[in-house]
């Protein structure tokens, strides 16, 4: 009997580790996944940015620069 107490004593330890290695597996997996959102989502907010930076600073089109000129 105590063989087998013993057996099942380290089967549970064996499944505690186990269990434990997932645990830290997911936390790194979602730490992962996290950076990898936040990069994605700051290049998103860049392209965007610098899209409206070269509408905004974009030449004029010759019929108001023409205007700009007469004033």
């Amino acid at each position: 009997m105590r063989n087998v107490e013993r057996v099942s004593s380290l089967k549970n330890e064996l499944l505690d580790i186990y269990m434990s290695m997932e645990v830290v597996e997911h936390e790194q997996r979602s730490r992962t996944a996290a950076q990898r959102n936040r990069r994605a989502r700051r290049g998103i907010e860049l392209h965007n940015e610098f899209k409206r930076l070269s509408r905004d600073i974009a030449p004029l089109p010759d019929e108001e620069l023409a205007e700009d000129e007469m004033h």
